[in-house]
C-alpha cells in the first residue's frame, strides 16, 4: 500500500473528494501552470507516449485522469478511431472540451465525468489505456489499477507517464529543492488555492515510482512491464501488456 497524501491536511473529505474539488479550483489556470513548472517538457514526455502507442495501432483509446485532455487530443496521432478521456473533476473536463470543440475533434474524442476506481465500461472494452500524471491522485492506487486492466482488452496497452524522483546526485538535489521551494511557490503565485501545488509536489515524492511500480503492475496482472526513465529521472513512462 501507498503513504496516502492529501490536498487539505484538516478536511473531512476523503482523498478522492478533495482531489475532486482541487482540480476544479485550478482548472482554469491549470495548464499555464504546468507549462511554467515543467519548464514545457511535459509537452515532449507526453509525444513520447503517443509514439510509443502509435505503433500498436489501437482503435480505441480510454484516456484516464485526462484533465484538460491534452494527452488525449495527442492521442489523435495514434490514429484511433474513438477517444475517451475520463476524469473526476467536472472543471478540468469543462476546459478540455472547450479545446476539443476549437480543434473540431469532437467527433473522435468524448470527455466524460468518471472514477479511476469504479470505470463505467465493460469488461475488454479498449485496445489501450493512458494516464498521464493522474495515477498518483487515485485513492486507493491498487482498485484503480485493476480497474484498467477489468476494461482493457486481452493483450492490450496500458501507459503511464507520471513523475519520479531522480536517484543520481546533482539531479536529486536539484528535484527537492524544485518541489520544496520553487513548485508551491508558483503554485501560490498563480493559484488562488495554495494547498495545490504543495499537494501536488508532496504525492509525487511518496508515489512508488520505478521498479517499486513495476511490482504493482505485475501483482495486479500485467505482463512485459517496463519503465523509461524521461530527463534526467524526473519522470517515467511505464509500459504493460494485460
Amino acid at each position: 500500500m501507498t503513504k496516502k497524501v492529501t490536498p487539505y491536511k484538516d478536511s473531512e473529505l476523503g482523498k478522492k473528494e478533495q482531489v475532486t474539488k482541487m482540480f476544479d479550483t485550478i482548472s482554469k489556470n491549470y495548464d499555464d501552470l504546468n507549462r511554467v513548472i515543467s519548464f514545457g517538457i511535459d509537452i515532449k514526455w507526453r509525444r513520447r507516449v503517443v509514439n510509443i502507442l502509435a505503433k500498436k495501432k489501437p482503435q480505441t483509446v480510454l484516456d484516464i485522469a485526462t484533465g484538460t485532455g491534452d494527452l488525449a487530443i495527442n492521442l489523435i496521432d495514434t490514429g484511433a478511431k474513438k477517444i475517451i478521456g475520463l476524469d473526476i473533476s467536472a472543471g478540468m473536463l469543462e476546459v478540455g472540451k472547450n479545446k476539443i470543440r476549437n480543434k473540431k475533434l469532437h467527433n473522435t474524442i468524448e470527455m466524460v465525468v468518471g472514477d479511476s476506481e469504479n470505470l463505467p465500461f465493460e469488461e475488454n472494452s479498449f485496445d489501450a489505456v493512458t494516464v498521464a500524471f493522474g495515477v498518483r491522485n487515485f485513492e486507493t492506487l491498487e482498485k484503480g489499477l485493476s480497474e484498467i486492466y477489468r476494461v482493457l482488452k486481452p493483450k492490450g496497452t496500458f501507459i503511464v507517464l507520471e513523475t519520479s524522483v531522480p536517484t543520481k546526485t546533482p539531479y536529486k538535489q536539484g528535484y527537492q529543492i524544485h518541489c520544496k521551494y520553487i513548485l508551491p511557490f508558483i503554485g501560490r503565485l498563480f493559484s488562488k488555492d495554495q494547498s495545490a501545488y504543495t499537494y501536488l509536489s508532496n504525492s509525487a515524492a511518496v508515489f512508488p515510482h520505478g521498479e517499486n511500480f513495476n511490482n504493482i503492475l505485475r501483482k495486479t496482472g500485467f505482463i512485459d512491464v517496463e519503465n523509461k526513465p524521461q530527463t534526467f529521472g524526473v519522470a517515467s513512462i511505464y509500459i504493460a501488456t494485460k
